[in-house]
């Protein structure tokens, strides 16, 4: 057996991961280091609260002294790390926090991981070796998988997609704190050898995301018959990735991935927030539908959030070359799945 150390698995993308690797892969156990901020929530993972394979450790990643004692107890023999701030808006009103978490958070989970794991006796040091087994996960050294974002890339005009090449540039307080700890991780691997990779994904949707993302908000406020905030105007692009497919990506990467690497991971689905917000109140209206007229009435514009990126996409070539790995879902098809589960979730409180 192999003990994964996974953190903030109960978040969204945790939260979807955690069940489908214990089902994937029998021979892991797995660890889930998480605070449990307003955006975890150990519901999310009632499934498999019981599984013998699986232990939940609520505790800080900024704790270096819990890390360090949890890589000890448990013989970690890699990590999957989930655990950040993520909200824009709250790093607009709160940057120090995504600071402290972010970036402080990361270095001391690698650097307790490069301390622990350069120790062992079988751990490549030399960097000759290091080129030579990187393209062999088995025989290379426990694996640091860094879960990080597209946002550090910035914002694209109307054509154009971002690639592992993308010069860094980072708008908002979360983006910057997300590029930073990047960059921490890529000098692990540089500095010191330690085997690590790195994924920038697009923006998820799906089952067990937080109310406070765009996608769950406008279906809690539909369905509760209170307008639905748009942004702006409305015409903020972003490439949509449904999290099972995020989730399939990350296991490819962690796995076979090339030690030092980093994979874009995008659902090659652009929409805008205008068309995201209609064809949401569209299959409300088809599985729930109000006693006078449509959903869409409730769309209201408010002013635009500070920093807004206007647009996002992913080209998702390198993971799919080299590790075979292909979005499965459809936005439409994706959707329709997402505003289902969160009709079944929110159907008690509309009762009330």
């Amino acid at each position: 057996m192999i003990n994964i150390l996974i953190t903030g698995g109960a978040g969204f993308i945790g939260s979807n991961f955690i069940p489908y690797i214990l089902e994937e892969y029998p021979q892991y156990n797995l660890i889930n280091l998480d605070l449990l901020t307003y955006a975890g929530n150990l519901h999310n993972l009632r499934e498999v609260q019981d599984d013998p394979r699986y232990k939940f450790i609520k505790g800080d990643i900024c704790n270096r002294e819990l890390v360090e004692f949890i890589f000890d107890q448990y013989q970690i023999g890699g990590v999957i790390h989930f655990a950040a701030e993520s909200h824009v808006d709250n790093s607009i009103v709160r940057p120090d926090v995504f600071i402290k978490t972010n970036i402080n958070g990361t270095h001391t989970l690698i650097d307790v991981a490069y301390r622990c794991w350069m120790k062992k006796p079988f751990v490549y040091k030399d960097k000759n070796i290091l080129e030579s087994t990187s393209n062999n996960r088995q025989s290379a050294a426990p694996r640091f998988h860094h879960i990080s974002t597209d946002e550090v890339y910035g914002t694209l005009g109307e054509t154009g997609l971002f690639t592992e090449k993308t010069p860094y540039s980072p708008n908002s307080p979360y983006s910057a704190s997300k590029a930073a700890s990047d960059l921490i991780v890529r000098s692990y691997h540089h500095t010191y050898g330690l085997n690590t990779v790195i994924t920038n994904c697009s923006n998820n949707y799906g089952p067990k995301q937080h109310d406070e993302k765009l996608i769950p908000t406008i279906i809690q406020n539909a369905i509760k018959g209170n307008p639905i905030p748009i942004y702006g105007d409305g015409k903020n692009i972003r490439d949509w990735l449904y999290v099972l497919d995020h989730c399939k990506a990350i296991d490819l990467v962690y796995h076979n991935g090339k030690a030092g690497e980093t994979y874009n991971i995008g659902g090659q689905n652009e929409k805008d927030n205008n068309f995201i917000a209609s064809k949401i109140c569209e299959i409300l209206d088809t599985f729930k539908p109000k006693e006078n007229g449509s959903y869409k009435d409730q769309i209201t514009y408010v002013e635009d959030r500070a920093g807004h990126d206007r647009r996002y996409a992913i080209d998702a070539s390198k993971i799919e070359d080299t590790l075979g790995w292909k979005a499965n879902e459809s936005f439409e098809s994706g959707i329709l799945k997402t505003v289902k589960w969160y009709l079944t979730k929110y159907e008690g409180q509309i009762n009330d």
